[in-house]
């Protein structure tokens, strides 16, 4: 599946500026921040390292060339970065094809956004063939557009997923409401100048401006997502 560029977007309701919900996948949508590193740890043991469970907040979240690097370094393996990340895909793909559970309320808010035709993004560090089997069980006609963290020049916490998001939907950032659920995908939207829900999943985040941060997606829904905008 690759990218698309859908129809020119329409106000979601009378009064409201929210033009688009960009959300992210692993952690947010489904419960797999836990099978990465479950695959990580399980890769270098067969490289004979084991790893620290204290990194596994240096790791989470960020893209795979960042996370991956950072365990070659900090264990000595002899293992190239481009190896290592076949390893890891492949270690996740098979550990997906045996479960892919979904975050609470993640189903939920889906078919809401699809029923009142809110445009949505899928926007995720992971690899295009990652998406594609996640999508799967997520649905795939629930997104107008979904990005990959090997399609765009620099992933999170860069601001260039949302930003090539927002554009995709027509929509301004600004009037974007973005679902992630660790630091560094919070950083990246927020660098692109989006509204912010944080469910964080491994690690603690902070409320702050243009940021809210809730326990569960099943706190999250429409009216919850159009009240983070300002009337226009």
């Amino acid at each position: 599946m690759t990218s698309t560029v859908p129809a020119p977007v329409t106000r979601t309701a009378q009064g409201s500026a929210l033009q688009a919900v960009l959300l992210d996948m692993d952690g947010t949508l489904v419960d797999t921040e836990g099978f990465w590193w479950d695959v990580e740890v399980e890769v270098f043991a067969g490289l004979g390292h084991a790893l620290d469970d204290s990194w596994r907040h240096v790791v989470v979240g960020g893209p795979m060339s960042r996370s991956a690097g950072f365990l070659i370094e900090a264990t000595g393996a002899d293992v190239t970065l481009p190896e290592l990340t076949v390893l890891l895909n492949e270690g996740f793909e098979e550990r997906i094809t045996r479960a892919l559970p979904l975050m609470p309320g993640a189903a939920r808010l889906l078919a809401e956004l699809a029923e009142h035709e809110v445009p949505t993004a899928l926007v995720s560090a992971s690899h295009r063939r990652i998406i594609d089997r996640v999508l799967s069980a997520l649905g795939a006609e629930h997104f107008r557009l979904t990005v990959a963290g090997d399609e765009v020049p620099h992933t999170k916490p860069h601001p260039d997923p949302y930003l090539f998001a927002a554009a995709g939907l027509g929509a301004d950032p600004a009037r974007c409401a973005v679902v992630e659920d660790t630091a560094t995908g919070v950083a990246s939207a927020e660098a692109a100048g989006c509204h912010v829900v944080a469910v964080p999943s491994v690690a603690p985040i902070a409320p702050a401006p243009r940021r809210t941060v809730v326990s569960s997606l099943e706190e999250v829904d429409l009216t919850f997502l159009r009240g983070l905008m300002p009337l226009r």
